[in-house]
């Protein structure tokens, strides 16, 4: 089943009708990542055994793949089609930014450091491996493929963006997402896969292996802040929240416009909202927090 991520970049943040799943641990801070060809390490792996996963590694890569410079109007929406069971990977108006954290699987409040451009600069990426690779991704589960896919867009990303990280954990401003005094207010998921639908003032989420971790990450793409589900809950849910924008703007539901009779009555701040809506509660902390930071990055090589 073709996986769909597509995000509405505006001043109010993105629209997500897909995620590719929760965030991947990082190793240790001490490894800088070069991410080239054949040369993919773990993302669970410790440091010191990085050179030896390097070496017995061989995951693969897109055959061909033409990057350009989107020169479309901004406030165009951007789009991520991706399947975790074939090689293809297309990202049509999208910022260096999202590619990294499509390639990563971290929140976008977690990469830190970069170049302005990484935010502001959007690029069309059509990219595509050997039909051998096709055939053998149809083989893997879906968050296998996932995992491989974020691979070879990470080489991909190294070998046309000249990109190397590397992982830390810093002392951040963060929240904590627990259960409220009264416990969740949410029902287990009958949804056949994973959607996340997002704008300004609302978050949906159906499905997902860990719907509580999915939408901790939706949370610090809103709140431009970590924030670190602790909850403690597992398992597949059906999450709706609903919220009044901080900069007042008419919130969207599924792209349209929510009528005037509704704006009378603007709705609860997001915090008031996720305790009355979700059983759960954000609390403001400063703790270790795992990032991901950008040492080098440059323009593409186009083709």
């Amino acid at each position: 089943m073709m996986v769909r991520a597509a995000a509405e970049l505006s001043s109010i943040g993105m629209l997500w009708l897909f995620a590719n799943g929760s965030a991947a641990h990082l190793a240790p801070h001490g490894a800088s990542w070069a991410l080239g060809r054949n040369s993919q390490p773990s993302l669970t792996q410790p440091a010191d055994t990085q050179e030896s996963k390097v070496r017995t590694t061989n995951p693969p890569e897109f055959d061909v793949a033409a990057i350009r410079e989107n020169q479309s109007d901004h406030t165009a929406r951007s789009h991520i089609i991706s399947s975790p069971n074939d090689s293809r990977f297309t990202a049509i108006n999208v910022p260096m930014k999202m590619l990294i954290l499509f390639a990563f699987g971290i929140p976008e409040s977690r990469i830190l450091g970069g170049p302005a451009w990484i935010s502001t600069t959007k690029f069309d990426i059509d990219a595509k491996a050997d039909s051998s690779i096709d055939d053998q991704m149809r083989a893997l589960s879906s968050d296998q493929g996932k995992a491989q896919k974020r691979l070879m867009l990470q080489a991909l990303l190294a070998d046309r963006f000249q990109l190397t990280v590397h992982p830390e954990s810093r002392e951040l401003p963060m929240y904590a997402l627990v259960v409220a005094k009264n416990g969740p207010k949410f029902l287990d998921s009958k949804a056949n896969g994973t959607k996340i639908d997002g704008g300004n003032g609302r978050i949906r989420i159906q499905g997902g292996e860990n719907s509580v971790a999915l939408l901790a990450e939706q949370l610090a793409n809103n709140l431009g802040r970590p924030v670190v589900d602790q909850t403690g809950i597992q398992g597949r849910y059906d999450l709706t929240l609903q919220w009044a924008p901080d900069d007042g703007a008419a919130p969207k539901l599924g792209g349209t416009d929510v009528s005037s009779a509704a704006l009378d009555s603007p709705g609860p701040s997001i915090f008031t909202a996720i305790q009355e809506q979700l059983g759960l509660k954000l609390e403001s902390r400063k703790g270790p927090v795992q990032v991901l930071v950008i040492d080098h990055i440059d323009q593409p090589s186009e083709n």
